[in-house]
C-alpha cells in the first residue's frame, strides 16, 4: 500500500497499480481509505455459510478427542456415511484447516527434533545400503551387492567399498579399517545402527559382540548405536547413502553403460565417484583431519578363522559351501581365514590356497567351487570315474566343454567318452588354451562332430625353437699390423 502511494504521486492510477503489482480495483480501494490493512478491524462476518456448523462440536471434536491421530479425509468419509448426500469432496479442504487449527489449540505434544553440533574429530558413522537398483552387470551377469560407507559427521568426508555378502562382521571390520587408514586418523566415537555383527540385539541391555569390542578397543573407539527403528538419529550417514547412490547413478548415465569387465573395475569406479564427492568438502575435511587421534601401530584382523580338514574327495566345507583344493593337501587340517569377499587357507603359517568366497542362498543352499586343475591329476589316472562323478558338472571350465561332453556321451561309449574328455581337459591345461579350445569345440558342435585329440595336440603343440645361423668372419692378422703402423 505504501509502495502504491509513492508511485501514485508520479503516475496514473493504472500505471501505479501495475508497477506495484496490484489490480486497479485494489488501487481504488487503497485510495478510498486512510487506514493501513493492519490497522483495520478483523472481519466478523463469513462470506459463505459454514458447512460444518452442525457437526463440528457435536461429532467431529469428540472423534478427534477419542483418536487424535485421525486424518481429515477419514473424518470426512465417516461424515458421508452418517449423512449421505450432504458432504461432498469440496468440504475436505475446510475440514483439513479446521482439524489443523484444533490440533494446534487442543492437541497433544509433538516431537521436536534437536539439531546436533558435531565438533571435528568426534563422530564417525558406518552403514550398509543395498544397491541392486543401480543394475550393475559384470560380463553380462547382474551383480547383487551392497555398499559399506563410513563418513565423518563434521566434514562429511566418506569412504565406500563393495560388499558382496550380507552385513557381516568381516565386511564391517574390513571397511572400517580401510576407511580409518585412508583418513589417517581415528575419531572419538563410532556409531552404527543395530548391526548384529556389532551388537547382541537379543540381550536385555546393550551389549557389544566380542569381536566388535576387540576391534573398537584396538583403535580406541567408543562404540554407540542409534535407537532401533529411529533411523533419523543416524541422519549424518543415512542422508549420505542417498547422495552416494544418486552420484553413482549420475556417473553411470554419463558413462553410457552399467557393464563392467570385472569387479575390480567397478570398485575403481566407486572409488572415483567417492573421491569427487570428497572434493566438495575439502576445506572442512582439512579442519577435521587435524583433530583426529593417531592410528595404532598396525591393523587388526578383519577375518574369521575356522578349521577345515581336506576330505579324501579333495574338498573342504566352509559355511555350507564346498571348495576344491590341490590334491597334495588331502588329509591335512587347514586354518581358513574368511574375509568379506575371499578366503585364504593356511598350513603351518604358509598360505597354500586362496579363492573367491561363496555364499549360500535360497536358490543354492550348498554352492560349489570346483577347480578342474585340482582334480585333473587324479582323473588322468582314473578317467572312467568322470562319467558318474557327483561333481562332474561343476568341473567344466566353460560351457562349451559341458556341451562337448553331452555329444561325446551320446555318440561314444562311456569309456571312450571319459577318456576323450579327460584328454581335452589335459590339453587345455598343459597348453594353456582353455579359451581357444572352447572355440574349436563350439565350432565342431555346430556340425555335430567329435574332436580328434591327436589333431588338436598337433595343432597346439609347442613350436620348436629355431636357432639362427650366425657366420663369424675372422679378419687376417695382418690387418692389426697396419693399424699399429698407422698409430
Amino acid at each position: 500500500m505504501t509502495k502504491y502511494k509513492e508511485l501514485r504521486g508520479k503516475h496514473s492510477q493504472e500505471v501505479a497499480a501495475a508497477k506495484a503489482g496490484v489490480s486497479v480495483a485494489s488501487a481504488r480501494r487503497i485510495e478510498s481509505t486512510v487506514l493501513l490493512p493492519s490497522q483495520k478491524p478483523e472481519r466478523t462476518w463469513r462470506t459463505r455459510a459454514d458447512p460444518l456448523t452442525e457437526v463440528w462440536t457435536a461429532e467431529v471434536v469428540p472423534m478427534l478427542e477419542a483418536a487424535p491421530g485421525l486424518m481429515a479425509v477419514t473424518v470426512l468419509e465417516e461424515l458421508q456415511l452418517r449423512y449421505p448426500q450432504r458432504f461432498d469432496g469440496a468440504v475436505l479442504r475446510t475440514l483439513q484447516r479446521r482439524v489443523r487449527q484444533w490440533r494446534a489449540e487442543h492437541g497433544g505434544d509433538r516431537e521436536i527434533f534437536f539439531a546436533q553440533e558435531h565438533p571435528p574429530g568426534r563422530l564417525g558413522l558406518s552403514d550398509f545400503t543395498v544397491c541392486d537398483e543401480l543394475a550393475i552387470t559384470i560380463v553380462g551377469v547382474v551383480l547383487p551387492h551392497r555398499l559399506y560407507q563410513f563418513a565423518f559427521a563434521h566434514s562429511g568426508w566418506r569412504h565406500a567399498c563393495i560388499v558382496l555378502g550380507g552385513e557381516s562382521f568381516q565386511a564391517l571390520a574390513s571397511g572400517l579399517q580401510e576407511a580409518l587408514w585412508m583418513a589417517g586418523g581415528v575419531p572419538e566415537e563410532h556409531r552404527t545402527d543395530s548391526l548384529s555383527a556389532a551388537f547382541n540385539n537379543l540381550a536385555e541391555q546393550e551389549e557389544l559382540t566380542a569381536r566388535y569390542r576387540e576391534l573398537c578397543a584396538h583403535y580406541g573407539l567408543r562404540a554407540s548405536r542409534n535407537n532401533p527403528g529411529v533411523s533419523h538419529e543416524n541422519g549424518s550417514i543415512e542422508a549420505r547413502q542417498g547422495s552416494l547412490k544418486t552420484a553413482l547413478d549420475q556417473s553411470l548415465l554419463l558413462r553410457g553403460t552399467r557393464e563392467f569387465a570385472n569387479l575390480e573395475s567397478y570398485g575403481q569406479f566407486v572409488a572415483d565417484t567417492v573421491r569427487r564427492l570428497n572434493a566438495r568438502c575439502a576445506r572442512a575435511w582439512e579442519v577435521e583431519r587435524a583433530s583426529l587421534r593417531s592410528l595404532p601401530a598396525r591393523r587388526t584382523v578383519d577375518f574369521e578363522e575356522v578349521d577345515a580338514r581336506v576330505s579324501k574327495f579333495g574338498l573342504i566345507s566352509i559355511k555350507a559351501a564346498h571348495y576344491s583344493v590341490p590334491s597334495r593337501l588331502v588329509g591335512h587340517r587347514l586354518k581358513v581365514r574368511l574375509y568379506s569377499a575371499h578366503l585364504e587357507a593356511w598350513l603351518g603359517g604358509v598360505k597354500v590356497f586362496e579363492c573367491e568366497r561363496l555364499r549360500s542362498s535360497v536358490q543354492i543352499k550348498h554352492p560349489k567351487r570346483i577347480d578342474w586343475r585340482h582334480m585333473l591329476p587324479s582323473l588322468r589316472r582314473k578317467p572312467g570315474a568322470f562319467a558318474r562323478w557327483m561333481l562332474r558338472d561343476a568341473m567344466f571350465p566353460r560351457s562349451e566343454y559341458a556341451q562337448a561332453w553331452e555329444r561325446m556321451s551320446q555318440l561314444l561309449s562311456e569309456r571312450e567318452a571319459c577318456r576323450l574328455m579327460v584328454n581335452l581337459l589335459d590339453l587345455a591345461d598343459r597348453a594353456n588354451v582353455v579359451a581357444e579350445l572352447a572355440g574349436i569345440l563350439s565350432a565342431l558342435g555346430e556340425h555335430n562332430e567329435l574332436p580328434d585329440i591327436e589333431v588338436l595336440r598337433a595343432q597346439f603343440a609347442p613350436r620348436p625353437a629355431l636357432m639362427p645361423f650366425v657366420e663369424v668372419m675372422l679378419p687376417a692378422t695382418a690387418v692389426y699390423d697396419d693399424l699399429l703402423e698407422a698409430a
